[in-house]
């Protein structure tokens, strides 16, 4: 039970004004006799949250009726708060919870920070960090209270991402309220557009509605848009697509050569990207051969995006996006210009494997990457483009092979 005291001071006759003085001194002085912060001690019974409501109520007319700007005013704010705290803190009393719970392929990961400046994804109110226990999804991070977890009906969204790993590919596939009986795509709760019983609201990415409490209006970037318009404007998108589509930005899951390859010819930073990529790729077998390549782990300068050094044709959604803005150019550019340097001129070894043009016998060692060169498909040999192109003849190298299996006489063990 509350102490004398503080009942005292919460009681109605607090709020029945004898003088104006009185009432005034007496509501400045809410919750001076007790910590608000403090867990409560014993049960409390329904009165004293209704007191509690009475002194808030108090306290929200007293700060209209002060001074603006005053010390008075500015006083019965902060118990104003205190007192919120203290009512939200016997509505929901904390209780002894686990540091990990796994719900519906969430790990729930209990929070220590006493941030207020989260919402619960759940509910969509505020987290008070300071007297309510939350947690984290360690997989998507979704936050909800404590009391919130045994509601949660959607899965995480880190799971579909590890067995879908696409995007939807078509602009903003709307299929109509209709066809969503008027209600919202993830909760079912009755939507439509004119807001009656709750606003409709559309995610660009889904092309589906949802109510408000599933669709906060936060926006994304949208790989549709990106891959068929080359537009990167942000899209309002719903919560689940929101939380997708920035687990899967990193993911190198777009094969632009196959989806759009019109795109290369009007993106010159595309084909400048490519051309890199290609480069990086060739350069990829003097490095895993090359031991000081090894020992300064050159290629690990690509670690944030190790595809490049896997593949030339796979991009993620991050990649476009930093195309666009020009970083990374500028970033791939350097790296390039770091290997190349390595190979070209620091290392003896990567130097011993150039090639020199058996078409012409002059010039410099070759390099399949320099960009005045042209490769053999079928041995790899590396001549210089303009020899390459203007002899008729066949590669000599090529040449040799062939002569060379000729001369060779059988293996008895072949008949």
């Amino acid at each position: 039970m509350m102490s004398s005291e503080v009942y005292a001071e919460l009681r109605p006759e607090l709020f029945s004004s004898k003088s104006r003085n009185q009432s005034l001194d007496r509501a400045m002085d809410l919750g001076l006799a007790e910590d608000h912060f403090s867990r409560p001690v014993g049960s409390f019974v329904a009165s004293d949250i209704e007191q509690l409501k009475m002194a808030i109520e108090e306290c929200k007319r007293l700060i209209l009726e002060l001074p603006e700007h005053s010390e008075r005013q500015k006083d019965t704010v902060v118990k104003l708060i205190h007192l919120r705290l203290k009512l939200q803190e016997l509505n929901d009393p904390e209780e002894d919870e686990p540091n990990l719970r796994v719900l519906l392929e969430h790990r729930f990961s209990k929070e220590k920070s006493k941030s207020v400046k989260q919402t619960c994804d759940k509910c969509s109110t505020i987290i008070w960090g300071l007297i309510q226990t939350w947690y984290t999804c360690t997989g998507c991070y979704y936050r909800c209270h404590s009391k919130c977890l045994n509601l949660i009906n959607k899965p995480c969204v880190r799971s579909k991402v590890s067995h879908q790993s696409e995007y939807e590919l078509s602009i903003c596939p709307e299929i109509g309220l209709d066809r969503q009986d008027y209600r919202c795509a993830e909760c079912r709760t009755p939507v439509s557009l004119r807001g009656v019983p709750s606003e409709a609201r559309q995610c660009d990415y889904t092309g589906q509605y949802y109510c408000s409490t599933c669709h906060w209006n936060d926006t994304a970037v949208i790989p549709a848009r990106v891959i068929h318009n080359w537009e990167f404007e942000p899209r309002k998108v719903c919560r689940s697509s929101m939380r997708y589509l920035a687990l899967m930005i990193p993911r190198p899951v777009l094969k632009l050569r196959e989806v759009n390859p019109l795109l290369f010819n009007f993106v010159e930073e595309l084909v400048e990207i490519r051309k890199l990529r290609q480069d990086i790729l060739l350069m990829k077998p003097y490095f895993i051969t090359c031991k000081e390549a090894m020992e300064a782990r050159l290629l690990l300068q690509l670690h944030d995006r190790q595809h490049f050094v896997e593949n030339n044709d796979m991009y993620s959604l991050q990649d476009l996006i930093d195309i666009s803005s020009g970083r990374l150019s500028c970033s791939l550019t350097e790296i390039h210009t770091t290997f190349a340097k390595h190979i070209k001129l620091d290392c003896d070894r990567c130097q011993a494997k150039g090639f020199v043009c058996e078409l012409c016998k002059e010039g410099d060692i070759l390099f399949p990457f320099d960009s005045h060169t042209s490769m053999c498909h079928d041995c790899s040999a590396v001549f210089h483009r303009d020899c390459f192109y203007d002899n008729s003849t066949t590669c000599p190298k090529c040449a040799r092979m062939t002569e060379r299996k000729h001369d060779d006489p059988p293996d008895p063990k072949d008949k």
